[in-house]
């Protein structure tokens, strides 16, 4: 199969929808979303990045940590908590980028037809101006990316 396109639509003034199909059951998908030794391979955003902490406790209430690294030594990190979590269909968690960001709710759905999977992360910002600032920053090519890497991850593991 060829990598399909990641596709946004806008929900509300606070809310977006961000969805890819993946050829791949969905427990891989899932895993591929939730163990450290894989989300490392794939999360990474725009080239020349690497993700050399990764931790999650995957479990209501628990809490997750990952921190990239550009091949100058620039880090940036992000963290989150887990408010539900349903393997292998949907996990929500919240997702902080540090003090200049406010924390934004998700709710990541896992969704299997004849062997494809379909993700579908709905993100709510607080306010629409954070929505906008958001998209603003060019996040959907390091989306794109990290995804054409799971897709090349998922062939690899499948």
């Amino acid at each position: 199969m060829t990598a399909s396109t990641t596709t946004l639509s806008t929900l509300s003034d606070e809310e977006i929808s961000i969805s890819r199909e993946f050829d791949a059951p969905r427990h891989l998908v899932f895993d591929a979303h939730t163990k450290p030794e894989l989300v490392s391979q794939w999360l990474l955003g725009p080239e020349h990045w690497t993700m050399p902490v990764c931790e999650i406790d995957l479990r209501p209430g628990g809490s997750w940590h990952y921190v990239w690294r550009y091949q100058d030594g620039t880090e940036m990190e992000m963290r989150g908590d887990f408010r539900e979590v349903e393997v292998p269909t949907r996990i929500v968690h919240t997702e902080r980028w540090g003090d200049e960001w406010p924390e934004t709710l998700h709710t990541v759905l896992f969704a299997e037809q004849d062997g494809t999977t379909t993700v579908t992360r709905i993100v709510r910002f607080p306010s629409a101006q954070a929505r906008d600032a958001a998209l603003a920053t060019g996040m959907m090519s390091g989306v794109e990316r990290s995804f054409d890497l799971l897709d090349d991850l998922l062939a690899a593991v499948a």
